[in-house]
């Protein structure tokens, strides 16, 4: 059974909802003459849609009879002689103290020498100084010295691709790495 308070209460909520859209109602003269001015005003003229351009199409013919189609995967051969062209790390000789830290955990704290011998100073993560030549490996991606300036070492390193053969990067630690 429903209480007197709650029939009173729909009751208002529904006389309020009828009172409220009668009052929308009451400047709808003005809406409908503003929409048929609207209507009547010209538009601006729309640009035409540009030209399709036509691309050329090529196809792609086998020249000679050891040509690969460039959208077949590689065999196993072609595989291994890519892995094996490339440049090798020398896996016989003694690593050198420095390359069993990472290259970013070096930092160039200077350099001693002169121009034609140059000799680089490395710190490595656990705060010791040591003296590099051209020639030193460091960090561990095979990283092989090949010049020192004043400002930085520039060095190669060797790290694998997804064919199971190695790439040379260039990389470098510069002097203004050792603020940070």
């Amino acid at each position: 059974m429903r209480t007197p308070i709650a029939i009173t209460f729909r009751l208002l909520a529904a006389v309020l909802t009828l009172v409220i859209l009668s009052g929308c109602m009451s400047g709808k003269d003005e809406v409908e003459k503003w929409v048929q001015q609207e209507k009547a005003k010209k538009g601006t003229p729309i640009d035409p849609p540009p030209p399709i351009k036509t691309f050329e199409t090529f196809e792609y013919t086998l020249h000679a009879p050891d040509d690969r189609d460039p959208f077949d995967l590689p065999t196993r051969e072609e595989e291994q002689a890519v892995a094996n062209a490339g440049p090798r790390p020398d896996q016989n000789r003694t690593r050198e103290p420095l390359e069993s830290f990472p290259l970013d955990g070096l930092k160039m704290v200077g350099t001693l020498g002169s121009p034609s011998s140059p000799e680089g100073l490395l710190k490595d993560p656990e705060g010791v100084i040591r003296r590099v030549h051209v020639g030193n490996y460091v960090g561990q991606n095979y990283g092989r010295i090949t010049a020192i300036n004043e400002g930085q070492i520039d060095l190669v390193e060797l790290v694998p691709n997804q064919t199971g053969g190695w790439l040379e990067r260039q990389t470098s630690i510069s002097l203004a790495d050792a603020s940070k």
